[in-house]
């Protein structure tokens, strides 16, 4: 059954409330410079395009805005445990997608990247929730709250939005600090997953942060 028994998308009916600082994370999705490769730039121009011009200055102000009110940030790349990549999920096996253990193409975009007390979680598959312990760790933080934003909307960003609520937290997805790798698949992603979180753009997210 869809999420939205009328069949028209209501992006955050019903999921309106203020944030709690103490009980919020910002979750930042594979926005590491494996994304910044050129083969991938030159292969989806609107995707290099939608990091240059909206989705790294919006999450950039989203680190900033959060960073201000003590909201803890928490980062997941794709990286195995290993150079070969043997602990890598079938899935990513059979799609060829390796960031070997302390390769640079782990590393988070300089831009976005983490102040020396924040958390990267390496993880070998889509879902975060899947194939890293972030459940455990927000649990342990007091977190009720999960702001999504990452790379890219429709794979790794979808899984984390989908798992995260089906877990018990509160999601929201600040649609504009993300990106897929055309213009209507993060649009489609987007419209795909709303029932499961709340839609909105970096300013209207930050406005909700108590204190805000």
């Amino acid at each position: 059954m869809s999420k939205n028994a009328q069949g028209t998308l209501a992006r955050h009916e019903g999921r309106d409330r203020m944030l709690n600082p103490a009980q919020t994370v910002v979750l930042v999705v594979d926005a590491q410079n494996a994304e910044l490769q050129p083969e991938i730039l030159m292969r989806h121009p609107e995707f290099a395009d939608a990091l240059e011009q909206r989705a790294l200055p919006a999450m950039e102000r989203l680190l900033k805005q959060a960073r201000v009110r003590n909201v803890e940030i928490v980062y997941t790349v794709i990286e195995a445990l290993t150079k070969d990549g043997r602990d890598r999920s079938l899935d990513h096996k059979l799609s060829n997608i390796l960031v070997p253990r302390g390769s640079k193409l782990a590393g988070v975009i300089d831009r976005v990247a983490p102040l020396e007390d924040e958390m990267v979680l390496p993880k070998t598959s889509s879902g975060v929730f899947n194939s890293t312990s972030i459940d455990y760790v927000l649990r342990n933080l007091g977190v009720q709250n999960i702001i999504v934003c990452g790379f890219v909307t429709d794979q790794c960003v979808d899984m984390a939005v989908r798992d995260g609520a089906d877990r018990g937290y509160y999601i929201v997805c600040a649609e504009d600090a993300c990106a897929a790798y055309t213009n209507q698949r993060h649009e489609n992603a987007l419209q795909a997953f709303g029932g499961y979180c709340r839609v909105q753009k970096v300013d209207e997210v930050v406005a909700t942060l108590n204190g805000g």
